[in-house]
């Protein structure tokens, strides 16, 4: 049984027992192989999307090369989401044009613009335009307080979430949140699920028993991607143990079967 056949939509992914692990890919290559290992759904990470275009995340560099990556990604055989930084624009209906352009099940829309916080009611006009535009789509609302250090108070960011859940946000993200008492208490005080990236030391179990609901590796797999490139590199060039890796024939098999 593939995810996509399992019956559960992407919001039904939010409301199970365990929280929703969401690995983080960067083209389709990367969705193939996490949709191969059984994730019942995908993401993006606008910094591997960035990267992978050779340009720095957070400066809107993402915009074209994820319309295509979603095109690429729509025959995946699992619900995908994706990263769309701050919806490319400050104009909440262009926020909504391109959300409405992806064929997807749902987007992660930052609260930030050039490493700044923007206003509250800014970020909730994009988050209330897109659901008008695509009433069925799963919307995100990051909350950048922790991740940027900026206003970074339980009472700040419980503010920005309320605002963002009222304009019509189906989750809520807060990126750069470690410390399991404040996790504790955004999820009790946040109406919809609450997503927090992946935090080493912390299983699954343990952050499900504190209230999160979807877990995302963000920039993690691309960036161990990139290591693990290096040190074949130095391996072959020093003599040294070659890491593990999969298998040209399955790679290549994989993707043959996935576009033709």
């Amino acid at each position: 049984m593939t995810p996509m056949t399992s019956g559960m939509s992407f919001h039904d992914l939010h409301h199970q027992s365990a929280p929703l692990l969401l690995p983080n890919a960067w083209d389709v290559p990367s969705a193939l192989a996490f949709a191969h290992a059984g994730f019942a759904a995908v993401g993006t990470t606008s910094f591997g999307v960035a990267c992978a275009a050779g340009r720095p995340d957070g400066v809107r560099a993402s915009a074209e090369p994820n319309l295509r990556l979603a095109a690429g990604m729509a025959r995946l055989e699992c619900h995908v989401t994706m990263d769309i930084e701050d919806g490319y624009a400050d104009d909440p209906e262009q926020v909504a044009d391109y959300a409405a352009r992806l064929p997807v099940a749902g987007v992660n829309i930052e609260d930030s613009t050039a490493e700044r916080l923007i206003p509250a009611r800014a970020h909730a006009a994009k988050v209330a335009a897109v659901k008008r535009r695509c009433p069925g789509l799963f919307v995100n609302a990051r909350v950048d307080t922790y991740w940027l250090k900026e206003d970074a108070t339980a009472e700040a960011t419980l503010a920005r979430a309320a605002a963002y859940v009222a304009a019509g946000a189906d989750g809520v993200f807060v990126p750069g949140v470690t410390d399991s008492e404040l996790m504790r208490i955004l999820a009790a005080e946040i109406t919809v699920p609450l997503n927090v990236l992946a935090v080493p030391g912390m299983p699954l179990a343990e952050l499900g028993a504190l209230g999160v609901r979807r877990v995302s590796t963000g920039s993690l797999a691309y960036r161990a991607a990139m290591h693990a490139a290096t040190e074949a590199a130095v391996a072959m060039r020093d003599g040294g143990p070659v890491p593990a890796a999969t298998p040209y024939d399955e790679l290549q098999a994989r993707l043959t079967g996935f576009v033709g």
